[in-house]
């Protein structure tokens, strides 16, 4: 058994949770799933960044205290979270009284272990509050930052703690180039390549005049108390939640999942802190890309929304997270529209496994009181054994979509295989040995279906494999299995229906 220790960004709390967040999400608990099946001791990690300007900005504009702002929304954010069936192990909030302990004793042992890497510096620049980052004028377009450009960049004028980030330049530059798998996919990689072939900047660990946040452990020369700057608090949530007592994973992660538009504070300044701070290093940081909203980045003032929940209500959460799964690139951008949603649906789902559940199942009550026959492997089995092989080497890259689209192949065979069979013909015909080969090479393959689809879409796979009357559940059922399914004499049902086909195209 190996152990794997799987987190995601934290979100920040100063909004509700979002078709991004969603992507996030689901992606990361597909891939704590199926390390799940295969025999891993997985603890999957995520929660929420309570700190920083942008929340006490938010709640201030509501009238209300931080504290409350960011209980209401960590709220929200995790019953959005059970809805989807995300099986996380832990969920982590930077006001957490033993997170804000954490990060002081991070912060002291970089004081301890290299204490030259803190020191005092007046500072001028433009501020982001949208990304809580101080912007170069590489990335400020039109004095707009270019992931916010609808806020104004503030201009900021203190004196700080910093944190000697160029010292670290060499070591991160051979991590990048020696471990090719620390970054991925490889176009996040390159980029960071190229970020560090620049050279980097110090930064600020710390910020004057506001409150909201950790106390930064030690005053300035002037003996003026700091608050840690809002990513030397986040950032050690990773390590933090290792510490809590009960916690059920240890330093380091196995594997870091975030948005292309943070790789910079998880592939650079991460990292770096944990050297200065004489502590692993994670094994991989996984740089997802971004989810439009009918070709645009979701942006209220632009006017590209999506209300999560309505999408989720749709077709339900499993059919949501199948859209996102086999839809949008694990390592790229990709989009979101209702008709796309539709006819993926209708195709993958209703049309292709709920139909070939319904059919399977249908004919083994007609035909064998709904027991399943013993009989000897076929064409079919061979289709799913090939695509069990694809699945696996896609789940192994991170590539969910690769990996959802292997499984559906097996949809696509059988589907194919029912019109070539005929096992009604077969009925007919009183040919009971072929009917019975036919129907028990079915009844495999919505087993194979059952465990490969239980990491993408939860509750409907365990629908499934109640259908078929076997013990227990999916998510728990032996990888082996799938080389040959015990589903020999097992009595199945038929379903209500597991996708039942829109009652008109979506009008959105």
């Amino acid at each position: 058994m190996s152990r794997f220790y799987i987190t995601t960004a934290i979100d920040y709390a100063n909004g509700d949770p979002h078709l991004g967040h969603a992507y996030e999400k689901v992606g990361a608990d597909a891939i704590a799933r199926y390390r799940r099946l295969r025999g891993d001791d997985v603890w999957f990690m995520i929660g929420m960044d309570e700190h920083g300007q942008k929340v006490a900005q938010a709640a201030a504009a509501e009238g209300l205290e931080p504290q409350a702002l960011v209980d209401r929304v960590a709220a929200r954010f995790q019953s959005m979270w059970r809805r989807l069936a995300i099986s996380h192990d832990q969920f982590i909030r930077t006001t957490d009284p033993a997170h804000k302990a954490g990060v002081v004793e991070l912060i002291e042992r970089i004081f301890e272990r290299n204490p030259e890497d803190f020191y005092e510096q007046s500072y001028r620049g433009r501020y982001c509050v949208g990304c809580e980052a101080f912007k170069q004028e590489s990335e400020v377009t039109d004095d707009r930052c270019e992931l916010h450009p609808t806020r104004t960049l503030e201009w900021v004028e203190e004196r700080n703690w910093f944190f000697r980030l160029s010292r670290y330049r060499d070591f991160l530059l051979d991590l990048v180039e020696s471990d090719p798998g620390f970054v991925q996919p490889e176009s996040r990689r390159n980029e960071i390549l190229g970020l560090l072939r620049q050279g980097l900047d110090d930064i600020s660990a710390s910020r004057a005049r506001f409150t909201w946040g950790v106390p930064f452990p030690r005053p300035t020369s002037q003996g003026e108390q700091q608050t840690t700057y809002v990513w030397f608090d986040a950032l050690p949530n990773y390590w933090t939640a290792t510490r809590a007592s009960d916690a059920g994973a240890a330093w380091p992660a196995q594997l870091h999942v975030i948005g292309k538009d943070i790789t910079r504070f998880h592939c650079v300044i991460w990292p770096a802190m944990l050297r200065a701070a004489d502590l692993p290093l994670p094994a991989q940081v996984w740089a997802h890309g971004f989810v439009y909203f009918r070709g645009e980045r979701l942006s209220k003032s632009a006017g590209a929304t999506l209300d999560l929940g309505e999408a989720v209500d749709r077709f339900g959460p499993d059919a949501f997270r199948y859209f996102l799964l086999r839809e949008i690139p694990w390592d790229s951008d990709g989009s979101f529209t209702w008709d796309r949603f539709t006819d993926l649906y209708t195709a993958d789902l209703a049309d292709g496994l709920g139909n070939l559940a319904s059919r399977s199942l249908a004919m083994l009550a007609k035909y064998r009181e709904g027991q399943v026959p013993a009989a000897d492997a076929t064409s079919l089995d061979g289709a799913g054994l090939e695509a069990i092989r694809g699945y696996e080497d896609a789940m192994h890259c991170n590539d969910l979509r690769g990996a959802t689209e292997s499984a559906w192949r097996i949809v696509t065979a059988a589907n194919q295989y029912i019109v070539q069979t005929a096992p009604w013909a077969l009925a007919k015909a009183g040919q009971e040995a072929e009917l019975d080969l036919a129907l028990a090479a079915l009844a495999r393959c919505l087993y194979r279906m059952a465990i490969l689809a239980s990491p993408l879409m939860p509750g409907k796979a365990e629908e499934l494999w109640a259908c078929l009357g076997l013990p227990g559940c999916a998510a728990e059922a032996p990888w082996s299995s799938l080389q040959d399914p015990p589903v020999t004499g097992m009595v199945t049902h038929k379903p209500a229906g597991l996708f039942p086909r829109p009652e008109s195209p979506a009008t959105h």
